[in-house]
C-alpha cells in the first residue's frame, strides 16, 4: 500500500512537473519564459527542419541529472544535451554522419544504439556484442555513411537507462525528392515514464508478475461468464488460462498504475502543440520510443494516411487508427481542416492510461480528450487454441476437438467472424517453413490444425501454441470491434520490389517462449546466458520463421538489417527493423545476411530482453561458421 500511496504522489508530481514544461527540455525553465513560449518551443524541438543536403556532425552529451518539481521534490534522468527526449538527429541519404557521443556518468558505461541504421557492427552500440561500452569520460564516435531515409531513433542499450530518459528520433532526408511530401513534419516520440527505480520494478515483476496489473478477473465476471457460457465451459476456460499460469487480462506488464505515459517528454496536461497554417499538409512521424507500452493512435476527426513504416515507404494507406508497437516507427500524413483544433490520442494497448498532444492552428487551442475505452481480454486464439470445428493431433495421434467460448465479448475480440477468417492456423506438415504464405488460403475452406509437437522448448517455457496462425490481417489487441479503420500488418505493401529475388538458402525458425508466472523469457527456451548464436552465413538469403509460443504481443528487433515481411503483398513486402508478433501466430521474414559481424537480435520490451528474450546474430562466411 505504501508503493501505491507513492506512486500516486510521484504521477501527480510528474503532473505539476509537466505543467512547467519540465520534461520538455531543461533550457524551458529559464526565467520569464511564459506558457505560450513553452508550448510554441517544445512544437519546435519536434519540428524537422530539413534544409540543403549535407553530411552531419553531432555531440550528444549523456548526463544523470535532477529535475526539479514544484514542491521541492525532484526525480533524476539520463538526458541528452540536458533534455528528454534527446535532439532530433537529422541526416541525409548520401552524405555522412559523425555521431559522438560523450559519457558524463561518473560511475556507469553508456552506449547509444541508432536503431534501425545501417551501420559497420562496431558502431551500433550494444555493450558486450559490438563493444564494450562508453566508459566514464570518453567518447565514442559513429562515423557511416548514410545509406537509407525514414524515421528512426536511438536509445541507450545500457541497463535500465532507456527507461529513464536516454533515447531521441532520427529523420533522415531522402536522396531523391520525397515521395509523400508535406507542408510541415513532426516527430512525436512516446513515451514511458515511471518514477520508480527501474531496477526495482524489474524486481517486483520477477517475484510478482501481475503486480502492475489491477484488471484482473473478479466475482461478477465469473458470474457473467456462467450466464453467458455456462458452467461447463466457464470451468473449462478457467482451467485452461489456470494451467497457462496467466490471465485473459493480461495484456500488458507494466501499466498506468506505475507509467505516466509522454508524447515528446510532456504530460498529457501540459498539451504538446503542434501548430499548423490553413491549407497544409502534415506529416507527422510517430516513434514509440517507450520501454514496454505498445500504444493504438487515433486523431478523432482527422483520417490519416500511413506513408512509410519502420522508415521505409510504403504504398499509402488510408486509417483511422492504428496500433505501434515498442520500437516501431510509423509516418502518417493529415490535412485538417482551416481554423480546428485535433487530439492526438496515442492510448495504452491495456487502456490504463493514455498520452495526448495538440495539432492546432493557434496556441493556447485544445480538443476533447476522449475518454479511454474499455481493457480488452484475451482469448483462445492468444492462448494458441483451436476452436469449435477445428481439430488437433493428441500424443497418439488421435483427433481432439476443442471447444469454442461462447463468451460474445471473447469472439468479437478475436476481429469477429470475418476476423476469424484470417487467423488462419498453418498445417506444419505439408507448409513446415511457411513457404512464402502464399499458398495458405484464406478461409474458404477454413483453417487447418496442425499439433505444435513434442517439444516444450525447455524449462524456460510454459505455453506451446498448439495452433500457430497466420495473424497479419487481424485486427491488433483491443481493436477488434472499433467503427472504423485499422491498419493491420496485412495492408502495408512496399513501394519497390526488393532487389533480392533469391529463393531462400536457409531456413531458421525460431520460437518465442516465456513463463509468465516465474517473469522468464527466452527463445526456444533458452535465456541469452544459455545460448549460442544464430549463424547467418554471409551472403545467403535466410527465411527467418517467428513462432510465438507465448499470450503476449513481442517486438522483435533485429539490428543491422532490415527483414522483409510475408504478408500476401508478393514481391512488395514491407521492410521492418521490428515486427510485433501476436500471441499464438507464427510469421514469415526474408533476411539478407550482407551486413558481416555480430547483431543484437531481441525482445524490445525492456524488460523482457532484461530477463533473457536475447540471441545474437552472427554474419559471417559460412567456412568461419563451419570453424567457429
Amino acid at each position: 500500500m505504501n508503493d501505491q500511496k507513492t506512486n500516486t504522489q510521484r504521477r501527480r508530481l510528474l503532473q505539476a512537473m509537466a505543467a512547467s514544461g519540465m520534461l520538455a527540455g531543461l533550457d524551458m525553465f529559464l526565467p520569464g519564459v511564459s506558457w505560450a513560449d513553452t508550448m510554441r518551443k517544445a512544437g519546435e524541438a519536434a519540428r524537422v527542419k530539413g534544409g540543403p543536403p549535407r553530411s552531419v556532425t553531432q555531440d550528444f552529451h549523456i548526463r544523470r541529472e535532477g529535475i526539479g518539481i514544484a514542491g521541492g521534490h525532484a526525480s533524476s534522468a539520463y538526458t541528452i544535451n540536458h533534455s528528454i527526449p534527446g535532439p532530433i538527429a537529422e541526416l541525409w541519404e548520401g552524405h555522412d554522419a559523425l555521431l559522438r557521443v560523450h559519457n558524463h556518468i561518473p560511475d556507469e558505461i553508456t552506449s547509444i544504439h541508432w536503431h534501425g541504421i545501417l551501420l559497420p557492427f562496431q558502431m551500433d552500440g550494444v555493450p558486450g556484442v559490438t563493444f564494450p561500452g562508453i566508459q566514464p569520460g570518453e567518447t565514442f564516435e559513429a562515423h557511416f555513411p548514410v545509406r537509407q531515409y525514414g524515421t528512426y531513433w536511438y536509445h541507450s542499450h545500457a541497463g535500465f537507462q532507456e527507461q529513464v530518459g536516454q533515447l531521441g528520433p532520427i529523420v533522415i532526408h531522402p536522396a531523391e525528392p520525397e515521395a509523400n511530401p508535406a507542408d510541415r513534419e513532426y516527430v512525436l516520440v512516446l513515451t514511458d515514464w515511471t518514477f520508480e527505480d527501474p531496477a526495482r520494478l524489474f524486481a517486483k515483476l520477477k517475484e510478482s508478475s501481475d503486480y502492475y496489473n489491477f484488471n484482473q478477473r473478479t466475482l461478477v465476471d465469473l458470474v457473467d461468464e456462467v450466464e453467458q457460457q455456462g458452467l461447463t465451459q466457464t470451468i473449462k476456460s478457467r482451467l485452461a488460462w489456470n494451467k497457462m499460469r496467466m490471465s485473459p487480462r493480461d495484456i500488458a506488464d507494466v501499466t498506468g498504475h506505475t507509467y505516466t505515459y509522454l508524447m515528446n517528454g510532456q504530460h498529457p496536461a501540459a498539451n504538446w502543440t503542434g501548430l499548423f497554417n490553413a491549407g497544409e499538409r502534415i506529416k507527422l512521424r510517430v516513434i514509440n520510443a517507450s520501454s514496454m507500452t505498445y500504444f493504438n493512435v487515433r486523431i478523432p476527426g482527422l483520417p490519416m494516411t500511413v506513408v512509410a513504416a519502420d522508415g521505409q515507404n510504403i504504398e499509402p494507406v488510408d486509417t483511422d487508427e492504428f496500433q505501434i508497437a515498442v520500437a516501431e516507427t510509423y509516418d502518417v500524413i493529415v490535412e485538417p481542416a482551416p481554423d480546428k483544433a485535433y487530439t492526438i490520442m496515442a492510448e495504452s494497448m491495456d487502456r490504463s492510461g493514455y498520452t495526448r498532444g495538440t495539432l492546432a492552428p493557434r496556441p493556447g487551442m485544445s480538443a476533447t480528450v476522449p475518454a479511454l475505452r474499455t481493457p480488452p481480454t484475451r482469448t483462445m486464439i492468444d492462448m494458441g487454441m483451436p476452436m469449435q470445428g477445428m481439430a488437433m493431433d493428441d500424443e497418439s495421434g488421435q483427433k481432439m476437438s476443442m471447444p469454442q467460448p461462447h463468451d460474445g465479448a471473447q469472439i468479437s475480440a478475436m476481429g469477429g467472424m470475418a476476423g476469424m477468417q484470417h487467423s488462419q492456423a498453418i498445417n506444419r506438415a505439408t507448409n513446415p517453413v511457411a513457404d512464402d504464405l502464399s499458398h495458405m488460403g484464406m478461409g474458404n475452406s477454413g483453417p487447418v490444425i496442425a499439433r505444435h509437437g513434442p517439444d516444450k522448448h525447455g524449462p524456460g517455457n510454459i505455453t506451446v501454441a498448439q495452433a500457430e496462425r497466420y495473424r497479419l490481417a487481424d485486427r491488433p489487441t483491443g481493436l477488434a470491434d472499433v467503427d472504423h479503420r485499422v491498419l493491420t500488418y496485412s495492408q502495408l505493401r512496399n513501394v519497390s520490389v526488393p532487389p533480392d529475388k533469391r529463393e531462400p538458402s536457409k531456413t531458421i525458425e525460431v520460437h518465442l517462449t516465456g513463463n509468465m508466472d516465474r517473469y522468464m523469457w527466452s527463445f526456444d527456451g533458452h535465456e541469452y546466458s544459455q545460448a549460442k548464436p544464430i549463424d547467418f552465413p554471409y551472403g545467403d538469403r535466410i527465411r527467418l520463421i517467428l513462432v510465438n509460443d507465448t499470450m503476449m504481443e513481442h517486438p522483435i528487433h533485429l539490428h543491422g538489417m532490415f527483414m522483409e515481411l510475408e504478408n500476401h503483398q508478393g514481391n512488395h513486402g514491407p521492410y521492418k527493423h521490428t515486427i510485433s508478433v501476436l500471441p499464438g501466430s507464427r510469421v514469415s521474414l526474408l533476411v539478407t545476411a550482407d551486413e558481416p559481424g555480430r547483431w543484437a537480435f531481441h525482445c524490445h520490451l525492456l524488460y523482457h530482453m532484461e530477463a533473457g528474450m536475447f540471441r545474437v546474430v552472427r554474419v559471417a562466411p559460412a567456412s568461419e561458421i563451419d570453424h567457429a
